[in-house]
């Protein structure tokens, strides 16, 4: 009798259905798997065999033919293991074949025949449910991350044997102990108050638009301006995820291996990766199993690249095309993964090597040459896509006495400032694909029932043409002015806020 169930194979973010088929044949005891395995997959002959040893559920002594369907599609890992071995004990009769069919298993056996949690349980589970699937076998160290999944049926067990006596096996139960999975990890988020910064009202104005629009952000300034202090604030300022939003990052969570929490994440992420981070590391990748980069994990947060310069030329390059099209391909000879990347990125950079160009205080070693290839290393069409572009200086005696006396923008409202121009974007962009100002397209703004007047873009025409500006530069200005105007509760743009936003793309050229 041929006997089948149903597993889940991950490309990056895509969860394709696989059918697991296993019939019982004449012929020398084998176990043979079939349907595009990797080395991993393939193992699962020995790994299965040796757990239903263990598990006093032991495979039939005959020839048993597992095939992967479709068989075109790659499989990778061992997550199949449950889904082999309760489609062989359904072949034999053992246990019961139609029970087996109507679920969906996922798990790696352990020798011991006990159930060690996966990488991607989310995710797999997620695609499953889209699917039409709504009953799921699990590792019970994936319980918690499964059970996230809205309107499904979770079945954690243990070991084997309690899989094959849920589908009806004349076993008795034994008591084993849960091999557990990665610690989950809570949704709370440091805290960092945006009234800490002291002095550089441009730089906080600049922040609180980038949050309002999710606009991209060049912070350039001398060592100990306050530049990652400013970045580590952008997330405070950022609403809570909605439901979606959260799925996708708690599913990356789960496919790079870092947890997820006991309900789904509400609070943007934020990645800081090292300067000596590769472009595997930074966008993602790998030979066999393609895993999510930082860049992905940043998904609806902010990527935050401090000392940019010192990044390779060719990792920074690869961050141009999500910044473009909000997601992340990678390639590869047989397949393509797509991660989502829609991030804020903020970079940091000092002036120059010695850090010291600008500054009153200092004087600058470097020459006028080193600084230019210094600043080089971020190509042209990188710092074309940021959005807003500006410069933080030292705060001085004088300024940190004066400040102290003065108000300061808290988190907290800065956040609600945000909240309010989100929902006037919401309002005015509720008939377009769109929902936040950086998204909007350049045509839209230029051509569409929203085009500002001559008279307001009369400065922004004239950048373009003595060359000051590229057409993206423009366009990009165009969505900083809008982001200005909700803050600011405008109906459009004005010549002020037009010329505000030319100067925060264009303020380190000043």
């Amino acid at each position: 009798m041929v006997a089948r169930t149903y597993s889940v194979a991950l490309l990056g973010m895509t969860g394709s259905m696989v059918e697991v088929e296993a019939d019982m044949g004449n012929g020398l005891p084998t176990l043979m798997i079939i349907g595009l395995p990797d080395t991993a997959l393939a193992d699962a002959r020995d790994r299965v065999r040796a757990a239903a040893s263990n598990s006093g559920c032991p495979l039939p002594v005959s020839k048993i033919t597992v095939n992967l369907s479709p068989a075109a599609l790659p499989k990778h890992g061992s997550t199949f293991d449950l889904a082999i071995a309760m489609a062989i004990l359904a072949s034999s009769g053992s246990i019961s074949a139609r029970s087996v069919e109507g679920v969906v298993h996922l798990g790696e056996m352990s020798l011991d025949g006990r159930l060690r949690p996966m990488n991607g349980v989310l995710p797999a589970i997620a695609a499953a449910a889209r699917a039409g699937f709504r009953t799921f076998m699990v590792p019970a160290g994936n319980r918690h991350e499964a059970e996230l999944v809205p309107d499904v049926t979770i079945v954690p067990v243990v070991s084997m044997r309690d899989a094959a006596i849920y589908h009806g096996g004349s076993f008795d139960p034994i008591d084993l102990e849960a091999i557990e999975g990665s610690e989950l990890v809570t949704d709370n988020e440091p805290h960092h108050e945006l009234a800490d910064v002291i002095g550089n009202p441009d730089s906080v104005l600049a922040l609180v638009a980038a949050a309002a629009g999710g606009h991209h952000m060049f912070l350039l300034g001398p060592p100990g301006a306050g530049k990652t202090m400013l970045a580590t604030r952008l997330p405070g300022l950022l609403p809570d995820l909605d439901t979606a939003q959260s799925l996708e990052v708690s599913s990356i969570r789960s496919l790079a291996g870092a947890g997820v929490p006991r309900t789904l994440a509400t609070r943007p992420p934020f990645e800081s990766p090292h300067h000596t981070a590769t472009a595997a590391s930074l966008i993602g990748g790998g030979s066999k199993q393609i895993r999510p980069g930082a860049a992905a994990r940043a998904c609806h947060g902010v990527l935050f690249l401090d000392e940019a310069p010192e990044f390779a030329s060719n990792v920074l390059d690869c961050l141009r095309q999500p910044l473009e099209s909000g997601f992340i391909s990678i390639h590869r000879a047989n397949a393509v993964a797509r991660f989502p990347g829609r991030f804020q990125l903020v970079l940091a950079a000092n002036p120059c090597p010695c850090g010291q160009y600008g500054a009153l205080e200092m004087n600058c070693v470097c020459t006028p040459n080193t600084r230019r290839r210094y600043l080089a290393r971020l190509s042209g069409p990188l710092l074309d896509r940021i959005d807003i572009q500006v410069q933080v200086r030292r705060v001085t005696a004088g300024e940190l006495r004066t400040a102290q006396l003065e108000p300061r923008l808290t988190t907290a409202k800065a956040r609600s400032q945000v909240a309010a121009a989100r929902r006037r974007m919401a309002e005015r962009l509720v008939d377009t694909p769109w929902s936040l100002n950086n998204q909007v397209s350049g045509e839209w703004l230029r051509a569409g029932p929203r085009r500002l007047g001559i008279d307001v873009t009369a400065s922004l025409d004239r950048a373009l043409e003595r060359g000051g500006i590229t057409m993206r530069g423009y366009d990009r200005i165009l969505r900083v002015a809008w982001t200005l105007a909700d803050i600011d509760d405008a109906d459009q743009p004005d010549l002020d806020h037009v010329g505000r936003a030319l100067y925060l793309r264009k303020s380190l050229a000043t």
